[in-house]
């Protein structure tokens, strides 16, 4: 286990965001995560996954460990099934691109998600009509306290929209280490009645698409809508599309009749905040080095050199304004730190 000291984070948090880490530990074994987590060289414990997910405010006063465990297993498979047990330090678009070329169905339409296998439980990552809690089964995990180790079921997760148990209850208390996947070899189940996959489909002349075919269109569809982290810091959606009741939203669409929106039940129903903040004027929009994509509102970004209090600033002033013209609160799908 190496340890180093005011490590810079600039190359592992996607937003590209200049911040230190007190110590540092990129951690490549379940042996060595152990003897991190028992090390006393901080009192405090900060966990690291692809730095997809987060907007640090701050340098990092704590022991942060980078989780970079890698591995892909077979657990078992018959005529119509594989079970996979991935670790959790593997990228999780290249583990979807190892699924489309071996023919195992379920995650094509999370193509091209940021971010590594042990981070995608805790927001339960989704995109195009699919959720990653349609194909989990468990993962393992360490306790932070003890280093004893627990495994966490689908319903022991109690995942919801863009949520886990990780979140909240369990909240800096586990690490997973490692994610068992079930996922289909025949007779997929496809999803592709979300978003503008159907059109995409009809226009590359596909009746009957691959699970392959479907990733394809997808990471087609995302990279004409978000900016590549590489060229421009960002994390992807910074905002949860938000949840009304039916009451709100008959207020809200007699107010907004051509808004979009998506019925999840008699009850409830979705609005894509990247209307809600395009209709407050924001995309496009630059306040310094922080801004907000010119092709999606949805998404913000670090154009150079922006501080994460200059993002998180952005980010304040655009939910005061959705709020103020709509009515309604817009909440950070990423982590602040």
């Amino acid at each position: 286990m190496h340890i180093e000291e005011h490590k810079s984070l600039k190359d592992y948090n996607t937003f590209n965001i200049q911040a230190t880490a007190r110590y540092f530990s990129s951690i490549g074994s379940i042996e060595d995560l152990k003897l991190a987590l028992q090390s006393n060289i901080h009192p405090d414990i900060f966990i690291l996954g692809g730095g997809s997910n987060m907007l640090l405010t701050k340098n990092i006063e704590a022991l942060v460990l980078h989780i970079n465990l890698k591995g892909i297993k077979i657990i078992s498979e018959d005529r119509n099934s594989v079970v996979l047990n991935v670790m959790a330090g593997e990228n999780w678009h290249e583990f979807v691109q190892y699924c489309i070329k071996n023919d195992y169905g379920g995650v094509e339409n999370l193509s091209l998600i940021p971010g590594n296998v042990g981070t995608a439980p805790i927001q339960n990552i989704g995109a195009y009509g699919a959720e990653l809690k349609d194909v989990f089964l468990d993962c393992n995990t360490l306790s932070i306290a003890d280093q004893s180790e627990k495994k966490f079921t689908k319903e022991e997760c109690k995942f919801a929209y863009r949520n886990s148990i990780f979140k909240h209850q369990k909240k800096g208390k586990y690490i997973i280490t490692n994610v068992t996947f079930k996922l289909t070899k025949n007779n997929h189940r496809t999803i592709i009645e979300y978003g503008s996959i159907k059109q995409e489909l009809e226009n590359s002349n596909i009746h009957h698409p691959s699970i392959k075919d479907i990733s394809e269109v997808i990471i087609k569809i995302r990279e004409s809508k978000l900016p590549n982290p590489n060229e421009i810091g960002n994390s992807g959606s910074f905002f949860k599309n938000p949840t009304i009741n039916n009451i709100e939203f008959e207020k809200f669409y007699k107010n907004f009749p051509t808004a979009p929106f998506y019925k999840l039940s008699e009850f409830e129903y979705k609005i894509p905040a990247g209307w809600l903040i395009e209709k407050s004027g924001f995309k496009g929009q630059r306040d310094g080095d922080a801004g907000v994509h010119k092709n999606q509102a949805l998404v913000l970004v670090n154009h150079g050199n922006a501080s994460g209090k200059e993002i998180l600033e952005l980010a304040e002033k655009i939910q005061t304004k959705v709020k103020q013209d709509f009515g309604i609160l817009i909440e950070p799908e990423v982590n602040i730190v």
